[in-house]
Order: C-alpha cells, then sequence, then structure tokens
C-alpha cells in the first residue's frame, strides 16, 4: 500500500511529534484502517516533510512521531495569482489547479465588473474553504509548500501586494502586442525569481484598473487572440511559466542554476 501523506498546519520540528486533527483521524483510522506504528509522512507547508509513524489515536487527533527528514531538491520559484473573483464556485476549481501547478500566493480581489460579491462574513469563510483546497492539492502532488490563499481583497489593496522586485503581468484581452511568449523570453525579467499575475474577471478589467495597474508598475499580456474562459486562462498561463522557468523547465530536471 502507499505509504499515506498527510498536511499539518503547524511547523514540523526534527526529533518531535505532532499532533494531527480530526480529518486526519478519520481519514487514517475509518478510511485507510491505520493502526499504531504505521508509517506515513507528514509535511508542514513551508517546505518541511518527515517521516513519521502513528503513536496513537485521540478521540478527536492522532498523535504521530516524526522521525527521518525528507531532503527535498526543488528549485523554488515564486508565483502570485491574483484572480478577480468569478460567477458561481468557479473560483474552488481555479484555487485547485493553481495550487497544483505550483503557485505560493493566491489573492482573490474585487473588481469594477465582478457579479459575485462577498461581505465580511462570507469572504473569510470561502477563503478558509479554499486553503483546505490548496492544502489538498499540496497532499495529492507531494508539493511540500502549501499556497497562501488571501481573499477577498481590494483593486487597490491586491496591486499593493506586488513585491517591488517580481515580475509585474497584468493579462488583458485588448493587450495587442504583448504575448506572454514575449515576456517570458525578455531580457529584463530573463532571471527572475518571482511573478506577480493579475487575471481579471468574466466581464475583463475596466480601463480604470488597467490604468491603475501600469501606474503601480504592471505590463500588459496578450494570450493570443483565442480568449478563455476565467477558469481556463489562470492554469494556462501558470502552465506556460512554470514550462518555461519552472517545475516543468530543463533547469529544474537538470538542477541548473541552484
Amino acid at each position: 500500500m502507499t505509504i499515506p501523506r498527510l498536511y499539518s498546519p503547524d511547523h514540523l520540528k526534527p526529533s518531535d511529534t505532532a499532533t494531527l486533527g480530526a480529518d486526519n483521524l478519520r481519514y487514517l483510522k475509518s478510511v485507510l484502517r491505520l493502526k499504531p506504528g504505521d508509517p506515513l509522512y507528514v509535511f508542514d507547508g513551508f517546505g518541511n516533510e518527515h517521516e513519521a509513524r502513528i503513536e496513537s489515536f485521540g478521540a478527536d487527533s492522532v498523535r504521530v512521531r516524526l522521525e527521518r527528514r525528507v531532503e527535498r531538491t526543488d528549485i523554488h520559484l515564486r508565483v502570485t495569482l491574483a484572480q478577480a473573483v468569478p460567477k458561481a464556485n468557479k473560483m474552488d476549481a481555479i484555487v485547485k489547479l493553481a495550487a497544483e501547478l505550483g503557485v505560493d500566493e493566491i489573492i482573490a480581489f474585487d473588481a469594477a465588473r465582478t457579479v459575485s460579491r462577498m461581505d465580511g462574513e462570507r469572504a473569510g469563510a470561502k477563503a478558509a474553504r479554499w486553503g483546505k483546497i490548496a492544502a489538498e492539492a499540496a497532499r495529492c502532488t507531494r508539493s511540500a509548500y502549501v499556497a497562501r490563499v488571501r481573499g477577498v481583497l481590494s483593486f487597490e489593496d491586491m496591486l499593493a501586494c506586488a513585491a517591488p522586485e517580481s515580475a509585474k503581468w497584468l493579462f488583458w484581452e485588448e493587450e495587442n502586442r504583448r504575448t506572454i511568449r514575449d515576456v517570458l523570453t525578455e531580457a529584463r525579467w530573463k532571471d527572475a525569481q518571482s511573478y506577480f499575475i493579475i487575471v481579471g474577471p468574466e466581464g475583463g478589467l475596466s480601463k480604470d484598473e488597467v490604468r491603475r495597474a501600469f501606474d503601480a508598475g504592471f505590463v500588459s499580456v496578450s494570450l493570443g487572440r483565442r480568449i478563455l474562459k476565467v477558469e481556463t486562462a489562470a492554469a494556462a498561463i501558470l502552465s506556460m511559466i512554470q514550462y518555461e522557468k519552472g517545475f516543468f523547465s530543463h533547469r529544474f530536471l537538470t538542477g541548473e542554476g541552484d
């Protein structure tokens, strides 16, 4: 049987124990039917992963003993996806795919043409749900990192999250000169290790929002003549960045640049 891999929301320390919550308890005890002494892997979403063994089952948690630390050689490219909140539950799929594709941070934001607006309480509940989706994506893809999810921010607050050293790209359907292929090969971003990507809502960003993004140092980028659905656009963009710069690239496979 494949050894299970579980997420701990707490930082893991060597030669220590960890307590995993009720969800993991049900999964290990009722679904996998494991018992004390059985092996598993535990990761904390901050790059730490350990071989571990079950020590005991409690009423609402499971205690595990951490053993050897799993050494990782990931070339880590920092990517932030700022996604305008789409209609219905499309954000769930966007978070899942973005996390699977190695994004570090996902920022949901309100745009002028956002249809599904949320108040503070509902936005908090949605962000918590998206965080769980991101953690599950990390578990399934064997990533040691869990994408951080922020939401739901205003357009201005979202722009302020972009680090000055990042490659700051706004994907805009009215851009007709600069493509993603152009920016991925342009000299000024050749050695970039941090990318901040903005994807608008179904109706697109307003001219005023685009202007404000330009004022904040963003450049507009086109995906070509084909107009992609909002839930497809982010996955396509992230796949191309990872293929060219990240974990699909020759550099990742060979370790060049470490």
